[in-house]
């Protein structure tokens, strides 16, 4: 029987054979992520390998982008009223359907 000489649980860098499965897909849906959110900025081979710091750096730096990108978006739809339901459900007709122009139109 061998033992161990480490009086530590974890072995190699702290993965087991639970844990390694899942920093692989973390891994996967990162690069993925680069690759399709980076718009042809970026191929597989070239983020699979990028430095680890680098490639969480690029990761963090395009998560921002697109989220600053969806506030953006929802400021910008948070003063037009887009649904022709009210509030008791009724379809309401559009302005323009009703014959009346828009307060914009001139």
């Amino acid at each position: 029987m061998r033992r161990s000489l480490s009086l530590l649980i974890s072995t190699f860098f702290g993965l087991t054979l639970n844990t390694a499965p899942q920093f692989r897909v973390n891994l996967f849906t990162q690069i993925h992520e680069i690759c399709f959110h980076g718009q042809g900025g970026y191929d597989w081979n070239t983020i699979y390998n990028m430095p680890i710091w680098l490639r969480k750096f690029t990761y963090h730096k395009l998560q921002e982008h697109y989220t600053k990108q969806n506030e953006q978006q929802e400021k910008a739809n948070s003063g037009q009223k887009t649904t022709l339901i009210d509030s008791t459900g009724k379809v309401q007709s559009p302005e323009f359907a009703r014959g009346k122009k828009p307060a914009s139109y001139k």
